[in-house]
């Protein structure tokens, strides 16, 4: 069943593939509103930041063009009110920095919100859990469909880092973030080749890993996944605009990894 803060696409039978789009909406509900410290301006700004702005747009574009097409789930909330990709315990990194799956804090370290325990568990009751299940009962889907899954995860990052980032890694056109249990040899090589006419390519820099809904996380070597992180000035003018060109080419290279990912 598809979640009111999520738009789901269904795969062709034959697709062991999910698009996965987790970071791309810019929306608050108005009732989560009150909890930001920040508001205005500096609300937007910090949207701009965070927001992998379009990346919904050249995952349509890929889907569109893939034959079988694959499944697609796209968050329309914003990772401001919670980040679907995080651990929500203790074991998440993210935490140190007041961005795990609460972000607490803003790109660049200033309070964003104060959560109390039961406001936490509230927002993780009405949004994280339900989204957590709908990926985990859509990779059952495909894993009875195809005995496989691919969740290709679709990412972008700023040109400069964040604050709270490793200044000294580099930040290449694209990233391929990889896990040694769920990324195969096969599905780094098909998206190598997949991305090929993009300038540089680096595997776990400036981020690292991919999505897994955590009750297949580590144990089941049927799904597979990668994700994919594009540097936004690749795609994005300097008032966040897409080049039509550059999504083209984006859409059409993840197509060519959704059509044939373990190739």
């Amino acid at each position: 069943m598809t979640m009111p803060s999520t738009t789901l696409f269904a795969a062709d039978a034959a697709s062991p593939v999910i698009l996965h789009v987790p970071h791309a909406s810019r929306h608050i509900p108005a009732e989560d509103r009150a909890d930001f410290l920040i508001e205005g301006p500096a609300l937007e700004r910090e949207l701009d930041e965070s927001v992998d702005t379009a990346t919904d747009l050249i995952a349509r574009l890929a889907r569109e063009q893939a034959t079988p097409r694959p499944a697609m789930v796209i968050n329309q909330l914003s990772r401001l009110v919670v980040d679907p990709e995080r651990f929500p315990d203790d074991t998440e990194a993210m935490n140190a920095h007041g961005r795990g799956a609460l972000y607490t804090r803003t790109c660049d370290g200033a309070p964003l919100r104060d959560l109390s325990a039961d406001r936490s568990d509230e927002l993780l009751t009405r949004y994280f859990r339900p989204y957590a299940q709908q990926l985990t009962d859509l990779v059952d889907q495909r894993l009875a469909a195809t005995e496989r899954t691919v969740v290709i995860d679709v990412h972008s990052y700023p040109a400069q880092p964040s604050s709270f980032e490793n200044h000294g890694l580099p930040r290449p056109a694209i990233c391929l973030g990889v896990d040694e249990f769920h990324t195969p040899p096969e599905l780094i090589d098909a998206a190598r080749t997949a991305f090929a006419t993009f300038d540089d390519i680096t595997l776990n820099a400036p981020y690292a890993g991919c999505y897994v809904p955590l009750k297949q996380y580590r144990t089941n070597p049927s799904v597979t996944a990668i994700m994919i992180e594009i540097r936004r000035d690749v795609y994005l003018d300097l008032q966040l605009r897409p080049d039509d060109d550059a999504m083209a080419r984006l859409g059409a290279a993840l197509a060519d990894l959704c059509k044939n990912p373990l190739a």
